[in-house]
C-alpha cells in the first residue's frame, strides 16, 4: 500500500519560514518524480515544485521561485519543501505527489495534505 505522509505545516507569520516533509512508503522512492502542490480555498490545485527521481532537476511555480526549495533524500524516502519569506497568499493545503510515467502505464499518488497558514 502506497503512503505519502506530509508533516511540518502550521501557522507562521508573514516573512517566516517552514519546512515540509513527505515520507513515502510502498513505492521504490528513487524511481519516482516527487512534487509539492497546494490548494487554497476556492482555488484550483496548483504546482509548487517538482524534483526528478535522482534530484538532478527541479521545477517551480512562478509564485514561489526564489523563495521555496524542494529537495529529496532517497536514503530516507523523503522529500522536503523549504519555504522562506512566506506570504499570506501562500496559505493553502500542501500536498505531496509521487509520479512515474512509463511507456504503457502512469503511476500517480497523493498524500493527505498539510495545512500551511501565513498570518499575523
Amino acid at each position: 500500500q502506497v503512503q505519502l505522509v506530509e508533516s511540518g505545516g502550521g501557522l507562521v507569520q508573514p516573512g517566516g519560514s517552514l519546512r515540509l516533509s513527505c515520507a513515502a512508503s510502498g513505492i521504490i522512492f528513487s524511481i519516482y518524480a516527487m512534487g509539492w502542490y497546494r490548494q487554497a480555498p476556492g482555488k484550483q490545485r496548483e504546482l509548487v515544485a517538482t524534483i526528478t527521481p535522482r534530484g538532478g532537476s527541479t521545477n517551480y511555480g512562478d509564485s514561489v521561485k526564489g523563495r521555496f526549495t524542494i529537495s529529496r533524500d532517497n536514503a530516507k524516502n523523503t522529500v522536503y519543501l523549504q519555504m522562506n519569506s512566506l506570504k499570506p497568499e501562500d496559505t493553502a493545503v500542501y500536498y505531496c505527489n509521487a509520479q512515474r510515467v512509463v511507456v504503457t502505464s502512469a503511476f500517480n499518488y497523493w498524500g493527505q495534505g498539510t495545512q500551511v497558514t501565513v498570518s499575523s
